[in-house]
């Protein structure tokens, strides 16, 4: 049985991401529209974990993460909740896009989701706002609310970076990789954090049930209590005893949090949903895991000249004046991405790495056009069931072996979706920092091998790692 709220899809209409892990687990996800008209179903599919805590995935069609999105569409669903959460701050937001252009973009219409992004872009909203994004999956999300909003961001961070002093750790209980750091030292972003009075905001991809949130206000109210906390993001799935839970922890503290997402949904799990699911992976084929591949010759290399004093991404912390250095910087980057890349109409897939997020959209973004299909997509910790099925989120999966450094140690990592059904992308864009490992990229299991058979032509894009800086040397 069907347990899509919406009424059976017609022959025009695509097949809903989420309907084989509904049917056969007996789960629900249900909402009433939320921003701009859409609901769960528009932004939403569903996957099976390889994780013993959690049976289901929620698969964003939206966060370029797991599944390769138009760059434009994961960008303007960062500026529309970074709009709401510039309302929760008091800061009242324009109509965005319809939603009909949206679900037309959805569907994979390249003007419409241009015209989503330019009814996005909003003035900057609240600079004197903190954001921090959740590793690994709300890096790019977090800095995209944070150019909505205009002001600093953090995000936290699974790499061992000895040089830095922690600033606070918390946990992620559900998660197959748990552990999360902050390592801040850009200046802007320490005195965000040491102002009482200066509103901070939680942005994760997904609010299940806000015990990571939970987690984090608990470890941060105790370094520095402040007023109000907003948490934001693209679902929030909570159930009610969630909500009061958050609401009680509020109350404990003597704070405001508001909670904030472009969709809200329940899901809803029947008895016994854990086993069912983990009896369907173990059904299913073996993981997969990093093998010998013949290792590539033809990998081409590129080494963007990267604006000095900027950060590449948020790990210690990013401040409003260099954001506004990439801006300036970002058309020269893009047009030496774009002259590897060369002209013609051939698909080409974007790969950020990890937590590396944020940037490789961008260069997405501008690598986009009429004429041109341009998908942005990442690297990931995430081992998650690859099902073959138009109504399973994730139908390929390749692995690899990681080549940077966890605080964890080594382990296998992933690339979801990206085997085109149409046939091999023209060219795939490869996005890493300095502090990959060379001889761990060209491994034959590693990341080049995984991904050359995929694509005509394989780029390689290195860009400078984020050293810690002192708050002096902060841009």
């Amino acid at each position: 049985m069907s347990l899509d709220s919406r009424p059976p899809a017609g022959p025009a209409e695509p097949v809903w991401s989420g309907g084989w892990v509904s049917e056969r687990l007996g789960l629900e996800l249900t909402g009433a529209p939320g921003a701009d008209g859409l609901d769960v179903h528009d932004l939403l599919g569903l996957a099976l974990r390889r994780n013993p805590r959690r049976a289901h995935l929620l698969v964003s069609r939206v966060l370029g993460k797991h599944v390769p999105t138009d760059p434009q569409l994961v960008r303007a669903a960062a500026l529309r909740l970074g709009g709401r959460v510039a309302q929760a701050l008091g800061v009242p937001d324009a109509p965005g896009p319809t939603t009909a252009r949206w679900r037309a973009a959805l569907a994979g219409d390249g003007a419409a989701a241009a015209d989503v992004l330019a009814a996005s872009v909003r003035p900057p909203a609240r600079p004197d706002a903190l954001v921090i994004g959740y590793a690994e999956t709300a890096t790019g999300l977090g800095q995209g609310v944070a150019d909505a909003l205009g002001g600093p961001c953090l995000h936290s961070t699974r790499r061992a970076v000895p040089a830095a002093a922690g600033y606070a750790g918390f946990e992620e209980e559900h998660s197959h990789a748990t552990g999360h750091q902050l390592l801040p030292t850009d200046a802007a972003v320490l005195r965000a954090l040491a102002d009482p009075a200066a509103p901070l905001v939680l942005v994760d991809d997904e609010l299940s049930t806000g015990r990571t949130v939970a987690n984090t206000l608990e470890v941060l109210h105790a370094r520095t209590p402040r007023r109000h906390y907003v948490v934001a993001g693209l679902l929030d799935a909570r159930g009610p005893a969630d909500r009061a839970r958050l609401a009680g922890l509020a109350a404990r503290l003597g704070t405001r949090i508001d909670v904030v997402s472009l969709v809200e949904g329940s899901v809803v799990l029947p008895d016994g949903v854990l086993a069912a699911g983990s009896a369907l992976v173990a059904a299913a084929p073996p993981a997969p895991v990093p093998r010998p591949r013949a290792v590539p010759a033809d990998v081409e290399h590129v080494r963007p000249r990267w604006p000095a004093g900027v950060p590449l991404t948020a790990r210690h912390g990013t401040s409003p004046a260099a954001r506004e250095a990439l801006v300036a910087a970002l058309p020269g980057l893009v047009a030496e991405v774009g002259a590897a890349v060369g002209p013609g109409p051939g698909p080409v897939l974007v790969l950020g790495s990890e937590e590396l997020l944020h940037v490789p959209q961008l260069l997405a973004v501008g690598l986009a056009g009429p004429g041109r299909e341009v998908r942005s997509s990442s690297t990931t910790r995430s081992p998650v069931l690859a099902v073959d099925d138009p109504g399973y989120a994730v139908r390929s999966s390749v692995a690899f072996r990681s080549a940077d450094a966890p605080v964890d140690g080594p382990g296998p990592r992933y690339a979801h979706n990206v085997s085109r059904p149409g046939g091999p992308w023209a060219v795939c864009v490869l996005v890493v920092d300095a502090s990959c490992d060379p001889a761990a990229l060209a491994a034959p299991d590693g990341v080049l091998a995984a991904l050359r058979p995929l694509a005509h032509r394989l780029l390689l894009v290195t860009l400078p790692d984020d050293p810690p800086t002192t708050p002096e040397a902060s841009p």
